[in-house]
């Protein structure tokens, strides 16, 4: 296990913001895993797990507490005969998705531009383009906060819109289960290549950020929403709303956490006040 102290998390995050962890961890194995979560616990410290650091963001005081990363090690995946697939939750989303399209394998092109792993995946239960983890996946093991193993069914693990029974009860994912379709080697690379030069048209990814900021309301879009409040291009010291795309709060240069705080806390007044309607942030907020 690799242990780290007073790390910056601006170093492990996509948002390139946060100030340092009071224990950096990075468990190998999954007796490593389990290991990490026991020094958290023994020593009475708060933990937080991240995989490559998506869709979160710390303070920037940082965490006083112990951070678990889970990737470099617990990344196999085993596929058999049938299309059942048994995949490590630190194996990346889109290395996930270029192995099933070269197995031939289908439903899983919509997760290959998204940045994070598939622990975080099924955590936030990750989807695009029409496709989401609950789609795909028939049950995964988690380590419970109080160190117990235990295997969850797809009902079980509570998917919706951006949450998960794991995010609520800060289980850990150790590995999951699915089951796919075969199809056709050259039409899902095809596909895959068509939904990630979408993503580069559309999406700011020049920029660090933490992608979507905020949640789809009912009935709405938040980039539409936050372009017709007037807000394209706003900005608060390094943090901006992308011109690009509305929906996404970018960190332009040196930005700290407190300033995307004061831009989404300002983009959810002026598009509340306008339109009545309430965003709620996608973005993981930890304090």
């Amino acid at each position: 296990m690799i242990r780290l102290q007073q790390e910056p998390l601006s170093n492990h995050t996509t948002f390139r913001i946060g100030g340092p962890a009071l224990h950096y961890l990075i468990p190998e194995t999954m007796e490593e895993v389990s290991e990490a979560l026991d020094f958290a616990r023994s020593n009475h410290y708060p933990f937080y797990v991240i995989g490559k650091g998506s869709n979160m963001l710390f303070s920037d005081e940082g965490y006083p507490g112990v951070i678990i990363e889970i990737g470099k090690g617990l990344e196999e995946i085993q596929i058999d005969d049938d299309g059942v697939v048994t995949a490590q939750a630190g194996i990346t989303l889109s290395a996930m998705a270029s192995r099933l399209a070269k197995e031939s394998l289908s439903g899983f092109a919509f997760a290959s531009g998204i940045p994070g792993t598939l622990g975080g995946g099924i955590t936030m239960n990750a989807g695009a383009y029409g496709g989401e983890i609950k789609d795909c996946i028939q049950s995964a093991r988690v380590l419970t906060a109080e160190g117990a193993t235990q295997e969850l069914s797809r009902d079980e693990l509570e998917l919706g819109y951006r949450t998960s029974i794991i995010q609520k009860e800060s289980y850990i994912v150790l590995d999951a289960v699915f089951q796919f379709e075969r199809g056709d080697k050259e039409a899902i690379q095809k596909e895959m290549r068509d939904l990630n030069q979408r993503r580069r048209e559309k999406q700011p990814l020049e920029f660090p950020s933490a992608g979507s900021t905020f949640k789809r309301p009912q009935g709405y879009f938040a980039g539409k929403l936050i372009e017709d409040a007037g807000l394209r291009g706003y900005r608060v010291g390094g943090a901006q709303v992308s011109e690009k795309h509305c929906g996404f709060v970018i960190n332009c240069g040196q930005a700290t956490a407190d300033d995307v705080k004061q831009v989404i806390h300002d983009v959810q007044q002026k598009v509340n006040e306008q339109f009545g309607v309430v965003l709620e942030p996608e973005v993981r907020i930890i304090k």
